[in-house]
């Protein structure tokens, strides 16, 4: 039986796989994220004031459990170092900018999540006013709407920002009406090549994968790895593409698939799998599953194989009392998540209305950084740019199409709760603040960004 104190980690586990497919954990079936069905039609555009700034509470400071580290973009093309953008490094200097959020606020599916991104966008903006006019654009459920809703927007503003759900930025990409900068909020599942205005950031469950295939080679020196996925779909999914990178980079794996119902992972598979592992042992386990999976997963094989996730494992907002299970565990997440002391993070209230689970902070984390990315390109009409976001770290080029938009996550250890020490130094490599009661150790995450 799992203990009461993991509790937590089981809802916010029900709430990934409620929440399925629009960004680094399941979301809504059609947000592309998730929800079943068409999601996303219009109502009337509208134009609201931006709200009032919610009080700003300091982010909590870590107490133990993670220990993080960001992962540096590659250099620029030209050899250069890239410089990354904080917050508020530069006063606005464009003209003076309007842009249309186009949100499915209206949908009984999709408000929820809708709202996640409306919040974190209007909190950005209220950081960052000077020069963007924001007009919000609530629609419903129709993709037909969502498009009808986006040829209005587009006609009075300068930059849109959405669909969310995943059926109407395909219906979007493939009607011929882009011809504004259009920030989409979610991966269209089309065959033809993107708009050149459009620019795709939603969160990706297979990039997120692909990344952890780049770092778990870079640490793990040949050896077979051990793909551990269930049936849901966007299990599959995580489990598909860490597989395709893991070929791709001559590696090879065997994959293991493991019924799981009402919580609890299938007792005959984990036997099975643990006989397996005696007779056949890989070099390292990539876990396409939840936290709490994970969990039983390691309590029937051992915890001495290295072990390699996606933010799906990420064990909850509640890092005080990590399951022993977890501990050595790593696992790429958004530094809204994991990095609360990130500049790109520390400067922006927290969301109070995000305490169901992780999937709605970091969808206020995306809507924060969707902002962001808009005022640079009022600014950069060629769109090419670099930042330091709530959701990773960022790359921009408009007109690349399908490469037009990078995002590199922070690396994640899981530790135990020991004592332990930090020593946190500024830019001028002095000591700054007194260490917090854990370690941020460097994790090297050998990503290449393919």
């Amino acid at each position: 039986m799992l203990k009461k104190k993991n509790l937590p980690g089981l809802l916010a586990a029900a709430v990934l796989t409620l929440l399925a497919g629009c960004g680094s954990t399941p979301l809504p079936p059609d947000t592309g994220c998730g929800m079943p069905g068409g999601v996303c039609s219009a109502g009337t555009p509208v134009t609201n004031a931006p709200p009032p700034a919610p009080a700003y509470t300091p982010p909590p400071r870590p107490e133990s459990g993670v220990q993080t580290n960001p992962v540096e973009l590659p250099p620029s093309a030209d050899g250069s170092p890239r410089a990354a953008l904080a917050p508020s490094s530069a006063p606005y200097s464009g003209p003076a900018v309007r842009v249309a959020l186009l949100l499915p606020l209206e949908s009984q599916a999709l408000a929820q999540p809708a709202e996640a991104v409306r919040a974190g966008f209007m909190a950005a903006h209220e950081q960052q006013r000077e020069g963007v006019t924001v007009n919000l654009v609530p629609t419903g459920d129709s993709a037909q709407a969502a498009l009808d809703a986006y040829r209005s927007a587009a006609e009075q503003n300068d930059i849109v920002v959405g669909p969310l759900a995943r059926s109407a930025v395909a219906s979007l990409a493939t009607s011929g009406m882009v011809n504004k900068p259009t920030i989409a909020l979610n991966h269209p599942q089309v065959n033809s090549p993107l708009p050149r205005q459009m620019l795709v950031i939603g969160l990706s469950l297979e990039d997120e994968a692909r990344q952890v295939a780049d770092w778990a080679a870079s640490e793990q020196a040949g050896g077979q790895a051990l793909v551990l996925t269930g049936r849901a779909a966007w299990q599959q999914r995580l489990s598909g593409a860490f597989s395709q990178r893991w070929a791709e980079l001559g590696r090879t794996h065997a994959t293991v698939e493991l019924p799981a119902e009402g919580g609890y992972v299938d007792g005959n598979a984990l036997a099975e799998l643990r006989a397996r592992l005696s007779s056949e042992p890989p070099q390292l386990v990539y876990a396409a599953l939840d936290a709490n999976g994970l969990r039983q997963v390691r309590m029937a094989i051992g915890t001495s194989l290295p072990t390699y996730g996606t933010a799906s494992v990420n064990p909850g907002l509640d890092m005080s009392s990590v399951p022993a299970e977890l501990v050595g565990v790593r696992f790429l997440d958004l530094p809204w998540t994991v990095q609360p002391d990130h500049p790109a993070v520390a400067g922006y209230p927290r969301w109070s209305a995000g305490s169901q689970g992780l999937d709605p902070q970091r969808l206020y984390a995306l809507g924060i950084d969707a902002y962001r990315i808009a005022r640079e390109l009022a600014q950069r009409p060629s769109g090419s740019f670099e930042l330091d976001g709530a959701t990773g770290r960022l790359a921009v080029n408009m007109g690349q199409g399908e490469r037009a938009f990078r995002r590199v996550e922070t690396g994640v250890v899981v530790r135990d709760n020991g004592p332990t020490e930090q020593i946190l130094t500024d830019d001028a490599g002095g000591d700054s603040v007194p260490p917090p009661r854990r370690v941020f150790e460097p994790v090297a995450t050998g990503q290449t960004g393919q």
